[in-house]
């Protein structure tokens, strides 16, 4: 039986430059799960067990159809409440609190994965693993259609510097504003030294 591999298959969804570019994306399906709060805390490390959790039993019970994949990469979208004003993108993780920042979570999901074999899962991961979180995950279908992407190296605490670059391209641009900010996690952040992190930013714009 051949495994598949996301990372592979949509290979120009897992690629970016290392400076500002346009690209266009279909609509993708993902695993995914809510949550707000400092991204170092114990409940973002909690949601982010519970939402491989479930991903893995769905890869099983993928594998027992007769239809196996590899788990991708994490990626989550992220954003802050209305009431701090408007900031742009690189101003906005310097000066609002962690305590304040929304994120979902996501695991992208093959087309051939359905609603159903994710609601069975979660029951098999609450039931079996005590991981009550898990009932949180939910199927997500992400239409960002026109974006700006670029791949950031480095520490998450030098996003900004990758962010403002950005920023002076859509703004030269004049593109607006159309949806979240989105990370795809290249690297596992708890092996990878923080000088070596490759995450893919990317803004939908229109």
């Amino acid at each position: 039986m051949e495994k598949l591999t996301l990372t592979k298959k949509y290979k120009a969804y897992y690629s970016a430059r290392n400076k500002p570019e346009v690209v266009e994306l279909p609509p993708v399906s993902y695993l995914s799960i809510e949550g707000i709060g400092d991204p170092s805390s114990k409940s973002f490390a909690d949601k982010i067990q519970a939402l491989y959790s479930v991903a893995y039993i769905v890869k099983f019970s993928s594998k027992a159809q007769q239809r196996d994949f590899i788990v991708p990469k994490l990626e989550g979208l992220w954003w802050f409440d209305d009431r701090f004003g408007k900031l742009t993108m690189h101003e906005a993780p310097l000066l609002i609190p962690r305590s304040e920042w929304y994120w979902r979570l996501l695991i992208r999901m093959p087309e051939f994965i359905t609603e159903d074999m994710i609601q069975e899962a979660k029951s098999t991961v609450i039931t079996k693993k005590n991981i009550v979180l898990a009932e949180e995950t939910t199927f997500f279908t992400l239409n960002e259609g026109k974006v700006v992407q670029m791949m950031h190296v480095g520490p998450f605490d030098r996003e900004p510097e990758t962010l403002q670059v950005m920023q002076s391209f859509i703004e030269k641009n004049k593109f607006g504003k159309a949806g979240h900010h989105h990370e795809i996690y290249l690297s596992d952040f708890r092996k990878t030294a923080p000088e070596k992190l490759r995450t893919i930013l990317r803004e939908p714009v229109n």
